[in-house]
């Protein structure tokens, strides 16, 4: 075959491939052709693997066209020069999702011509670097979407937390809140109620991100307004109703734990109810103890009951509420904070000072240094 044909040749069969013509490209090849060269990663280097990769490139890709730039032709050998215009608009390639974008790549081929079929073939292109750019574009987008969610639930979730709190001649009410690096769903509040009562409330949201965030902010002031409109002085028919409620709207997938007590500041009465969140401690006389009260999760079945308990805060005494990113928080072996340690800092400590300060302290010790927070940790702390 004369140079000139051996060129030709060499277009049909760039075209062919451009294309996606599977059984031209399969007729120009010689039976043991040979490529030295990948159209596509995990790509065989005889003809099946050509074949493969070019049906690859059709699913991923259409309006495929190539226009040959140059071409010169020595021997049995044709160098080419061309450019490839595609649109990325039906299939996934090399990870990356179609974009409807135009792909434009250059490529140099070296094909060796035997009796009218290309036998070998060598040749470097600009379409997996095109596409690798693709694919990061893709990735800073995604995250830039994420963390964009994450502001907005961050948002949502603070917004659920009182601006203030009321002022209770006598009683100290100190709450503390900081959110992991992604969004979770821990929440707090302390209300007013009729005959100057005050609600106090510490719960928690499975999952993270948005959904969290929602859940929190519709439980949170859900609970607010049912225990307000009931003016009722019984926090289990409180979760009771919030609980039915929720159950109708929360996803199937998620649900709720909240503490729910009500405070009494002239006679320190406390009466609580506890929708399967961690148990609170009550400190006295250098002990603590947990209060119990047994309750499903807000949100997992319909027509729970709630049980009810009451005790009688004395000057010295006090309650500690937490969520569990304090508990499960882990040091670099892996060890947790664990509740035995959380029991014996309140004991130790329920009466000196601040305690939540000094159960944070005591976490900072034993996470260590680099510490990545996993969990929202959410603290209050109630005494006369």
């Amino acid at each position: 075959m004369s140079a000139e044909e051996n060129m030709a040749l060499a277009r049909r069969f760039m075209e062919a491939r451009v294309k996606g013509d599977v059984d031209a490209v399969d007729e120009m090849m010689a039976p043991n052709f040979v490529s030295h060269a990948r159209l596509l990663p995990n790509q065989a280097p005889d003809r099946e693997g050509v074949k493969w990769a070019v049906a690859q490139l059709a699913a991923a890709f259409s309006r495929a066209r190539v226009v040959v730039e140059d071409q010169v032709a020595q021997g049995d050998k044709v160098v080419s020069c061309f450019i490839v215009h595609s649109t990325h608009d039906q299939g996934e390639l090399m990870g990356v999702a179609p974009t409807d974008r135009e792909l434009t790549s250059t490529h140099i081929v070296i094909q060796r011509i035997v009796e009218g079929k290309i036998a070998e073939e060598w040749g470097i292109g600009t379409m997996g670097w095109k596409l690798r750019g693709q694919c990061l574009e893709q990735e800073r987008i995604e995250r830039e979407l994420v963390e964009q969610e994450l502001r907005m639930a961050r948002t949502i979730q603070q917004a659920s937390l009182p601006k203030e709190l009321p002022t209770l001649e006598g009683w100290q009410i100190t709450p503390y809140y900081r959110p992991a690096r992604e969004v979770g769903g821990d929440f707090y509040d302390v209300f007013d109620l009729q005959e100057a009562r005050v609600g106090v409330v510490v719960g928690d949201a499975t999952g993270k991100g948005m959904p969290a965030a929602l859940v929190v902010s519709a439980t949170s002031s859900m609970l607010r307004a049912v225990a307000q409109a009931l003016g009722s002085s019984s926090p289990g028919e409180v979760l009771g109703r919030v609980n039915e409620t929720l159950f109708a709207r929360i996803p199937a997938n998620m649900f709720v734990t909240c503490f729910y007590a009500i405070l009494e500041p002239k006679s320190g009465t406390l009466s609580y109810a506890n929708a399967g969140h961690d148990l609170p401690y009550l400190w006295r006389g250098g002990d603590a103890d947990e209060l119990r009260a047994r309750g499903m999760p807000l949100g997992l079945m319909p027509g729970m009951t709630y049980e009810e308990k009451e005790l009688e805060l004395d000057p010295g005494q006090g309650v500690f509420f937490y969520s569990d990113g304090l508990v499960e928080a882990h040091d670099p072996k892996g060890e947790m904070f664990g509740f035995p340690r959380l029991r014996a800092l309140v004991a130790e400590h329920g009466e000196e000072g601040p305690l939540g300060d000094f159960c944070l302290e005591k976490l900072y010790s034993f996470v260590g240094e680099g510490w990545e927070q996993e969990d929202d940790i959410t603290l209050l702390t109630l005494r006369p």
